[in-house]
């Protein structure tokens, strides 16, 4: 049900580095994307696939991770992604991307867990260093990297009250606690 895959969709941010992500399965990732909506059907989105640990590492370079965790730089190694999938906006067929780089990423993290991976989209990101670092061409925008691997870590939804905190913690266990709205919150009557 969707609704399962939703709910292990979480953003995890500690992998198992010793389990590789292929390629392969990027592709078929990217391919799940392919075939969402887009904008007036302008599909002006373009796909970045890493699986090699040296351009990973030059990938995990220009991110910054949980802006709630005060003092955490990111993953450690050893539980650094094994693939990323950066989504990229061509700007030769349009200057607005839209939400299209929304329904893509959310498509490829449904597919990710799925097949048994988990990931994280980051939009803290250095571009115009990762840009140059992976000499990609100007036209083309980073509009968010997705980091995936096989989650090395529990998330565990936390029911928020009314005017209660929606930051994110990890508990003395690693166990990383996400506070979520309760529906009757997020429905006007």
């Amino acid at each position: 049900m969707v609704r399962d895959l939703i709910l292990k969709n979480r953003s995890y941010r500690r992998f198992y580095e010793n389990k590789p992500v292929t390629e392969k399965t990027l592709r078929e990732l990217v391919d799940l994307a392919r075939l969402s909506p887009s904008a007036a059907n302008r599909q002006p989105l373009k796909y970045f696939l890493s699986v090699t640990p040296k351009q990973n590492a030059l990938i995990f370079s220009h991110l910054r991770w949980a802006g709630y965790l005060d003092n955490w730089k990111g993953p450690i190694k050893g539980e650094q992604p094994t693939g990323y999938i950066i989504i990229l906006g061509d700007s030769r067929i349009s200057e607005n991307f839209g939400c299209d780089q929304g329904i893509a990423a959310q498509s490829i993290l449904l597919g990710a867990v799925e097949v048994g991976l988990g990931g994280c989209i980051l939009g803290a990101v250095d571009r115009e260093g990762l840009r140059k670092a992976l000499d990609l061409s100007e036209h083309l925008k980073i509009l968010l990297v997705l980091a995936l691997g096989y989650p090395k870590e529990k998330v565990v939804l936390e029911e928020v009250e009314e005017e209660g905190d929606i930051k994110y913690w990890r508990d003395e266990n690693q166990v990383h606690h996400v506070p979520k709205r309760s529906l009757e919150q997020v429905i006007i009557d």
